[in-house]
């Protein structure tokens, strides 16, 4: 995979295909996470004297213009993480995109609108996404990929623009590659992974992949409760995919046969309603009552889970433990945070909720050895898929 250090850019027009889709409320950024892990690639591409043309998505616009989707916040704030004015094209590849491009000078940065207003972006027409994806390549003379959040995708400005530009990879993707590597080759043990979130469903893929590679599988959050379910406990009214049942109970079974240690809550507080300020109490994680639901890991497990990880080599954590965004459910979110940030272990955040969960609960990001700018990407990665955006960048 060719690098930065692979380019002669110096003049000439760089088109990087960044991660930007940060949660937004109204036009206020909530969490610039992924706009600053963007800026080191930016940065040295513009030092080095790149026309530095930027594109990204944000939400779920649909191949339609939205307002409510657009990118201009996020240039405002790249803009003042550079220490520069960034140029905002008011299109992805009309006339507004043409006109700030052809005006960039050496070291200046531009950021395009919304890809996902395009709707060759996202189709699922080769030849429809081929027409949009030689549209984007014609502004510029190189690429560089530097979306990681994105790299799962087969989209036009990850998989087919890369195949009509010279290119190679960006700083972030060459670091969280080294990563995943260290995730699944030659991996330090005792390896343990840390699985929340709401449901088995998104992780059923890498959870099957997994159990062939770690020592401890540790199951928090709202997939928490089908396991428990499986195990014919009851759930009350907790967070429950019954179609899942079935596909449990065989990962609890190979998890035996293997012997991996699958951990699950053995207590949780357990809420009358889903409400930031809920009645709720500590309860058994084998007996929830019938009118309760469970909304975190109570102290018993977040002290079981701490144990699980103290001597821990490896460890991937994916998914908050319980509704994080609610005060009152935070703790075992937290208890598990505390515990990777006091370990010795080489200690991965997988992005997503839990990158958030740490930001939002004011826990040191350097206290982690990588916090991941990709979820989904990097579950598809340990589950063992080819990754088109990645495969791409190969070539």
């Amino acid at each position: 995979m060719r690098t930065l250090d692979d380019l002669d850019v110096k003049g000439r027009r760089v088109l990087v295909r960044a991660d930007l889709n940060v949660p937004l409320d109204g036009e206020r950024i909530t969490d610039d996470g992924r706009i600053r892990a963007s800026v080191p690639t930016i940065q040295a591409l513009a030092g080095r004297g790149a026309k530095v043309v930027v594109c990204a998505h944000l939400g779920r616009p649909k191949g339609k213009v939205n307002p409510e989707y657009s990118l201009r916040p996020v240039a405002a704030r790249l803009g003042e993480l550079l220490g520069q004015d960034v140029a905002f094209a008011t299109d992805v590849v009309g006339d507004s995109a043409r006109q700030t491009v052809e005006a960039l000078q050496e070291g200046q940065v531009a950021l395009l609108e919304n890809l996902r207003y395009e709707p060759g972006e996202e189709s699922k027409d080769d030849a429809a996404r081929g027409a949009f994806a030689e549209k984007l390549a014609a502004l510029a003379d190189l690429y560089v990929g530097d979306g990681f959040g994105a790299v799962h995708r087969k989209h036009a400005s990850v998989y087919d623009v890369p195949e009509l530009l010279p290119h190679a990879a960006g700083g972030l993707v060459v670091a969280e590659v080294e990563v995943l590597r260290r995730l699944t080759e030659d991996t330090e043990r005792p390896y343990v992974v840390v699985l929340g979130g709401a449901k088995v469903s998104d992780k059923l893929g890498v959870i099957a992949n997994l159990l062939t590679k770690v020592d401890r599988l540790l199951i928090g959050g709202g997939m928490a409760y089908t396991f428990l379910k499986a195990q014919g406990h009851e759930v009350g009214r907790s967070l429950l995919q019954e179609d899942q049942l079935d596909q449990v109970r065989g990962f609890l079974a190979e998890a035996g046969k293997r012997g991996v240690d699958l951990v699950l809550p053995v207590d949780v507080l357990a809420a009358v309603t889903f409400a930031a300020d809920a009645e709720h109490e500590v309860v058994e994680a084998t007996a929830i009552p019938a009118d309760r639901e469970g909304l975190d890991i109570g102290p018993r497990t977040r002290e079981l889970f701490a144990s699980k990880l103290a001597d821990a080599k490896t460890v991937f954590w994916n998914g908050p433990m319980g509704v994080f965004e609610f005060d009152a459910f935070s703790g075992g979110t937290r208890a598990v945070a505390e515990a990777l940030i006091g370990s010795d272990a080489f200690t991965v955040v997988g992005g997503g909720d839990s990158a958030a969960a740490v930001r939002r609960l004011g826990l040191p990001e350097d206290g982690f050895s990588h916090i991941s700018t990709g979820g989904g990407a990097s579950l598809e990665y340990l589950e063992g898929k080819t990754l088109p955006g990645l495969a791409a960048l190969e070539d």
